[in-house]
């Protein structure tokens, strides 16, 4: 199924005309089909999916057939489907995009529970009740199929099992996601959750799938998984290299987005109900631990890279000179990750004077360290490269404590809920059974 992937917002009034079905009552579930140019395999898929769902799904339901301007019959095929069977309605879009056609009709549909899956329906329709099952409940605000771990059952080609995987690889390396599988065309969302989520959503084509879980993931929003059965359709028109490279700029583009801090996410913290994550714990500071962690880790990098520029350094210069040099440019690095990731300020704003702060607490380290390589080279004239690493280590860990207490005491200290200098509440993203 080729659908173009041009970017764009849908537009706030555009007109979608609706196939004659007959009236029916609100359903609980809402089933999207995006389709461009598949007359011929439209009406069997249909007529097997209201089967299944007649027959297997507790609760009324809908099935929406979302005509991406298609130029052969299938909206006249869809049409058709609407006119003869119940719960089945037609749309009809003038342009072409799958992300396109589930805005429109996800922004505008009754049902509590939105879903969308190929028409193809490579995926084994027993998963659908699974799917939709934790958003009926209120458990999950979003589930999607997955065709990357162990107990999914999957029948495709090399190429196309390789490309999937690379692609989480990347999202996994570039965005932090923790989804398994951004690609798979069998997801649910609530409406409620839709209605915050998807305004901020800009692809209109295949990427948006994945936009719309990364967004929903950095906001802490509950993601569910099953495990699906999927056999690959050896008809499938997408353009792989197309639409691989239409992927990796909606990538950068996301990416960048979440670097700058230019996405609202804080409308979608924890905006749906009570949230254990919100009580705080007596006697623990707010966020002490997540700090920690974080502070851990980022200190860890920048000890790597210091000791990376210094060992560069000294094969040019003496060990006073290489120390300075490579603090000073693993403290801006330093800084910079503890701003964004341990202390979640987001944004532009204050960034300079954090970063002079920043230089501050650097020149405490300098002062510690370099006092350290004093006192060796006093001890023991000559030392070799070995030993000052050894006393640099030791240095770095006792100006580590002092950084950590400097930054959360002075650089960034905690102004709650309204603090000006952005930072937002901190998130996390709870999977299904299978993360």
């Amino acid at each position: 199924m080729a659908i173009d992937t041009t970017a764009g917002a849908l537009p706030a009034r555009e007109h979608l005309p609706v196939g004659a079905g007959r009236p029916a009552p609100v359903p609980v579930l809402d089933v999207v089909v995006p389709v461009f140019n598949e007359e011929d395999d439209l009406e069997p898929c249909v007529l097997r999916l209201h089967e299944h769902l007649t027959r297997t799904f507790p609760y009324g339901f809908r099935i929406t057939v979302a005509d991406n301007a298609s130029t052969d019959r299938t909206p006249e095929v869809a049409g058709k489907l609407a006119e003869s069977l119940d719960a089945v309605r037609a749309v009809r879009l003038e342009q072409k995009g799958r992300g396109r056609a589930l805005r429109a009709v996800w922004s505008r549909s009754d049902a509590p529970v939105l879903a969308y899956m190929d028409v193809d329906l490579s995926t084994d329709l027993n998963a659908l009740l699974p799917l939709v099952a934790p958003l009926i409940s209120g458990h999950s605000d979003l589930a999607i199929g997955t065709r990357l771990t162990r107990s999914s059952r999957v029948v495709r080609g090399a190429k196309r099992e390789f490309v999937s995987r690379a692609y989480n690889l990347i999202l996994r390396g570039s965005l932090a996601a923790r989804f398994s599988d951004a690609q798979c065309g069998f997801k649910a969302i609530r409406r409620d959750v839709a209605q915050r989520l998807l305004p901020m959503v800009e692809d209109t084509g295949w990427f948006f799938d994945t936009e719309m879980l990364v967004l929903a993931e950095r906001a802490g929003l509950r993601i569910h998984e099953v495990p699906v059965d999927w056999v690959d359709d050896p008809d499938s028109s997408v353009h792989l290299v197309r639409t691989a490279t239409d992927d990796l700029r909606g990538v950068w583009r996301v990416g960048r987005a979440l670097a700058t801090g230019s996405l609202p996410l804080d409308r979608l913290v924890r905006p749906f109900g009570d949230d254990p994550r919100d009580r705080r714990l007596s006697g623990v500071p707010r966020g002490l631990a997540r700090q920690l962690l974080g502070f851990c880790v980022v200190g860890a990098l920048s000890t790597l890279l210091y000791l990376l520029l210094y060992s560069l350094f000294r094969t040019a210069a003496g060990p006073q000179l290489a120390n300075a040099g490579a603090l000073l440019v693993s403290a801006v690095a330093n800084t910079a990750a503890n701003r964004r990731l341990t202390f979640g300020v987001r944004g532009r704003e204050r960034a300079v004077r954090h970063q002079a702060q920043g230089l501050v607490v650097f020149g405490i380290g300098l002062a510690l360290t370099s006092g350290s390589l004093a006192a060796l080279a006093a001890a023991t004239g000559h030392p070799s490269h070995a030993t000052e690493l050894a006393v640099l280590i030791a240095a770095n860990l006792a100006a580590t404590v002092l950084r950590f207490l400097l930054l959360r005491a002075w650089v960034f200290p905690d102004r709650g809920a309204d603090d000006p200098a952005g930072r937002a509440p901190a998130v996390t993203t709870t999977t299904g059974e299978n993360p």
